[in-house]
C-alpha cells in the first residue's frame, strides 16, 4: 500500500505526515462530522497524542471513529 504524504500546519511549524489514503478519507470525514477543517482535526490530534508519533495517533483517531 502506497501512503500519501500531506503538508501541514501544526503548533506554527510546517511538518509533513504520511498516512494510507484509507485512513486519510476516514480523518476527512471526521472532520466534516465535526464541522471542522482536516487542519483542526490534525492539530486537536496532535494536542493529546502525548509520546505517540503523529502518524500513529491519526491512525488510532481514525479507528476509534468508526467503532
Amino acid at each position: 500500500m502506497t501512503l500519501a504524504k500531506r503538508s501541514v500546519q501544526l503548533a506554527g511549524h510546517a511538518t509533513s505526515l504520511a498516512l494510507e489514503p484509507e485512513f486519510w478519507a476516514a480523518l476527512e470525514a471526521m472532520a466534516t462530522a465535526r464541522g471542522v477543517r482536516l487542519s483542526v482535526l490534525l492539530a486537536e490530534i496532535d494536542a493529546g497524542r502525548g509520546e505517540r508519533p503523529l502518524a500513529s495517533a491519526c491512525r488510532v483517531a481514525a479507528l476509534q471513529s468508526k467503532g
